[in-house]
C-alpha cells in the first residue's frame, strides 16, 4: 500500500555536495518515521539519518556534513550531503514507517571519488 521512490544519487568528487530526495505515496494514515540508510556490498545496511516525530538522529560519521529534512504535507524527506568523502560511497535507501509497517525504497547509488 505504500510506495517509496528515491532520487538524486550520482557520481561526484570528494568535497562536493549531493541532495537525495524520497517520496512516499499511497494510502497513508500515519507516517511515523522517514529516514536514510546506506549499504556497501558485503556490509550491513547502516543508519545515515532519520526523523521521528520531529526529532532527528544522525550517524556519527555524517554529523555536521549531512542534513535531513522532511515535508509532512508532501510525505517527502530529503538528505543534503555536503563535504562528501569517498567513504560515503554506498547505495542509499529511504525507509518509511507508516500505519502499514516499514517500507524501503529501491535505493540510489552515491559514488564519491577522491
Amino acid at each position: 500500500q505504500v510506495h517509496v521512490v528515491e532520487s538524486g544519487g550520482g557520481s561526484v568528487q570528494s568535497g562536493d555536495s549531493l541532495r537525495l530526495s524520497c517520496a512516499a505515496s499511497g494510502i497513508i494514515f500515519r507516517l511515523n518515521l522517514m529516514g536514510w540508510y546506506r549499504q556497501v556490498l558485503g556490509k550491513e545496511r547502516e543508519l545515515v539519518a532519520e526523523i521521528r516525530g520531529g526529532v532527528t538522529n544522525y550517524a556519527e560519521s555524517v554529523k555536521g556534513r549531512f542534513t535531513i529534512s522532511r515535508d509532512n504535507a508532501k510525505n517527502t524527506v530529503s538528505l543534503q550531503m555536503n563535504s562528501l568523502k569517498p567513504e560515503d560511497t554506498a547505495n542509499y535507501y529511504c525507509k518509511v514507517e507508516t500505519n502499514w509497517g516499514t517500507t524501503w525504497g529501491q535505493g540510489t547509488q552515491v559514488t564519491v571519488s577522491s
